[in-house]
């Protein structure tokens, strides 16, 4: 019995349209499990692969647009990589399909919920990144966005707060910022997420609360930017 004869028929699919065959076919299932479904959730394979996939996507923007300068190169993968971005992706691939989603979950549409996707999302990017290295996560992120018009255009795009924050960084030659999840509150498929932003070199740490951890992240950029303009008035 080989790996894949052990999955069910809607993850055996999703695996097909990825194109990688898991050694590991329980990284599959938990990338594709949320936290209302079963303790052994995606959010670790999650936290992994919103790491592969930005040194992927980086790499991908490298290539492709080498003359641009590095903060109009950030600006184009804050817009490759965000929930809205993610969100379509995961569609595309037929991700919603494979979902496992608690009861109170499903009843609230968490399969179609753009939060849940494009997490699910980068812990698929992850779960292929244990399972075959970053040579497999990096072909599959190219697979993905293979239909993604990238150019230099892009970076007219209106920024988020976590690109205008690393922008202000990178502008004053300080490092850029860490984010932390402090907590999570609320039922598993009504949960928000405390997350922290810290700037080690200005002593200084926000938080920020969202549906998801990155609508935390940018929550807490988002309170960081109005601290640091505070600081900068006469």
């Amino acid at each position: 019995m080989n790996a894949s004869s052990s999955l069910s028929p809607a993850l055996s699919a999703l695996q097909t349209r990825l194109k990688h065959s898991f050694k590991n076919p329980d990284l599959l299932r938990q990338a594709l499990t949320h936290r209302s479904f079963s303790s052994d959730h995606y959010e670790r394979l999650e936290f992994l692969g919103d790491s592969v996939l930005s040194l992927a996507v980086s790499d991908l923007l490298y290539q492709a647009l080498g003359s641009l300068p590095e903060g109009d190169l950030s600006r184009v993968r804050a817009n490759l990589v965000k929930q809205e971005t993610l969100h379509q992706l995961a569609i595309s691939a037929g991700v919603p399909a494979a979902i496992l989603l608690g009861e109170g979950e499903m009843r609230s549409g968490g399969q179609k919920r753009p939060s849940i996707l494009a997490d699910t999302l980068e812990a698929l990017i992850g779960a292929v990144y244990l399972d075959g290295g970053f040579t497999a996560a990096q072909a599959l992120v190219q697979r993905l966005y293979q239909s993604v018009e990238i150019n230099p255009a892009m970076p007219a795009i209106g920024k988020d707060p976590k690109t205008e924050l690393q922008e202000w960084l990178q502008g004053k030659r300080l490092h850029l910022p860490s984010y932390r999840v402090v907590a999570t509150l609320g039922a598993a498929h009504m949960q928000t997420f405390d997350v922290e932003c810290e700037i080690a070199q200005l002593n200084l740490t926000e938080r920020g609360i969202g549906g998801s951890r990155r609508a935390g992240e940018q929550a807490a950029a988002q309170a960081m930017l109005q601290t640091l303009k505070s600081r900068e008035k006469p």
